[in-house]
């Protein structure tokens, strides 16, 4: 019997030792199958990122695509600035003052140029007008009592300048001020002003500050060679001609015939008249 479990039990390790070596046999062949599986794997994997990556910059490359094609079309669509240069231009014309002279009534000077104020001021034009002048100068008269005193004389009677704009509007206004005549020019068309000349008449009547009385010429109503006539003085009726006159010290020197001889006699202006 033991001999029978011995034979019996021999196989049985056989077996078992060709069933453990078939069993190793079976897991190396099964790693070795999965191997490939699990390389074909990694590499799917590998593949897939790759081509969510590619898709990725694909997709980049569409929308940076798209945006620089809507910025083409925005910079197509955006129309250039046109600036109406004409346009500023009569502006510019129309604004652009300049000096006039106006003919008016003489000895309304003031009252035309208040009126012709009122009536610009009235239609809203007074963008088209600068300063209106009467032209004077301060000159010094003296009394009968031989006193001094500065007065503004009238330099150009019946003559008004305006600083303004010409337009068919301001023109309408300069024309219909009761006591304007015309504008000054030739062939019918106003002619401004030299700059000269403006600041000449401008400076006139307003003299510097600081020359005082000095720069004040005296108004003296004579002219050389005038017969005239002493009223009072040591030389009281006494008739000579006047020769010369110091507008700085207001006097004037007259001939006289003393003794047959033409002698000059300095006398202040007050002290004279003009013979009629």
């Amino acid at each position: 019997m033991s001999d029978e479990l011995q034979d019996s039990e021999e196989p049985r390790d056989a077996v078992g030792v060709s069933e453990a070596s078939t069993a190793e046999e079976l897991v190396d062949s099964v790693a070795a199958d999965q191997s490939p599986s699990v390389d074909a794997a990694e590499s799917a994997t590998v593949d897939t990122s790759a081509g969510t990556d590619s898709a990725t910059e694909d997709v980049q490359k569409d929308d940076t695509g798209d945006a620089d094609a809507l910025e083409e079309d925005a910079l197509e669509e955006v129309e250039p600035l046109e600036l109406d240069l004409e346009t500023e231009e009569e502006e510019d014309d129309d604004l652009k003052k300049q000096w006039y002279i106006l003919k008016v009534q003489v000895n309304r000077e003031d009252s035309i140029r208040q009126a012709l104020q009122r009536r610009f001021l009235r239609d809203g034009l007074e963008r088209f007008f600068g300063e209106i002048v009467v032209p004077t100068e301060d000159v010094a008269e003296f009394t009968k009592a031989g006193k001094r005193r500065i007065v503004k004389r009238k330099l150009y009677p019946g003559y008004i300048m305006v600083q303004m704009a010409i337009n068919d509007d301001t023109w309408f206004v300069v024309r219909e001020t009761p006591g304007i005549g015309d504008f000054t020019g030739s062939a019918g068309r106003p002619t401004p002003m030299e700059s000269a000349d403006v600041d000449r008449i401008l400076k006139a009547g307003k003299p510097e500050e600081e020359s005082g009385d000095a720069a004040v010429r005296t108004a003296i109503p004579f002219a050389a060679n005038d017969q005239i006539r002493v009223k009072e003085g040591n030389f009281q009726n006494f008739e000579g001609t006047v020769e010369t006159i110091d507008e700085a010290k207001g006097h004037v020197t007259v001939l006289f015939s003393i003794f047959g001889r033409p002698t000059p006699v300095e006398l202040p202006h007050w002290q004279i008249e003009k013979m009629d």
